[in-house]
């Protein structure tokens, strides 16, 4: 019979890498433990995300503050409401939303033709998850879409057409004025949205994410302009909001 074998001795190297894995490993775990605690907390009222049912956040935010929304993600988290009976206020509410979103992405696509600034780039790509995520309550709802097939700059409500007319002439007079009409628009989708809050939880969900995108967006248009030098001045949200809004963190994902 053989005699039994022994394992090789390690070297003081290999010992020395051993343990610094299992520190490292360590070290990840505690980590990700404390990023669940800080996922689960609510540090500003306005700063907490709307999250899906697993946990991810139906919104990604950059650096910048240009926040997306994912709208296969939402389509998960609505697939697990309960379908309601809208009152008419709530249909004209998303109505009306689906296009105030398409004004300010056409607005932003039409400035950024002019000026070339990739603010206006990468927002008006932001926007078009969020008409769309409109879109898609529309379409839940069995509504018709008013905005469904229209080009850049057409819009049913006679309002919206003047006042896209309005902001794209304001904002093709300088740089400063194209930044004021970002600011502008992001103004009045958060006082839009906030007077047109539902207790639908699906409408609920969307507006709520689409509130905080103007947030951050809106911080973004005022980061922008404070680098020039340059103030806007709210004219659709209260100064206090707004005060609360540009001193305060961009909002991610996780409630952070």
């Amino acid at each position: 019979m053989a005699p039994p074998t022994t394992p090789p001795k390690q070297s003081p190297l290999r010992r020395l890498r051993l343990l610094l894995a299992a520190i490292v490993a360590v070290a990840v775990v505690a980590s990700a433990c404390s990023d669940d605690d800080t996922a689960t907390s609510d540090p500003t009222e306005q700063g907490a995300s709307e999250q899906a049912t697993d946990g991810t956040s139906v919104t990604s935010t950059d650096d910048e503050g240009t926040t997306s929304v994912d709208n296969g993600l939402l389509a998960d988290e609505l697939a697990e409401l309960p379908t309601t009976t809208l009152s008419d206020a709530d249909r004209d509410a998303l109505i009306f939303m689906r296009e105030e979103e398409k004004l300010a992405l056409d607005v932003y696509e039409e400035l950024y033709d002019v000026w070339e600034l990739r603010i206006f780039d990468n927002i008006s790509a932001a926007e078009q998850t969020h008409t769309d995520s409109v879109a898609t309550l529309l379409d839940r709802f069995d509504i018709h879409d008013p905005a469904l097939d229209q080009p850049v700059g057409v819009f049913d409500d006679a309002d919206l057409q003047a006042l896209y007319n309005d902001l794209v002439a304001r904002g093709s007079e300088s740089i400063t004025e194209a930044l004021l009409v970002g600011a502008l628009i992001e103004d009045l989708d958060i006082a839009d949205l906030q007077a047109r809050a539902s207790n639908d939880p699906a409408i609920a969900l969307v507006f709520s994410n689409l509130e905080k995108g103007s947030r951050n967006h809106l911080r973004a248009f005022i980061n922008q302009l404070e680098t020039r030098g340059e103030t806007y001045t709210p004219s659709h949200i209260s100064q206090a909001d707004f005060d609360a809004i540009v001193s305060s963190e961009i909002e991610r994902g996780h409630g952070r």
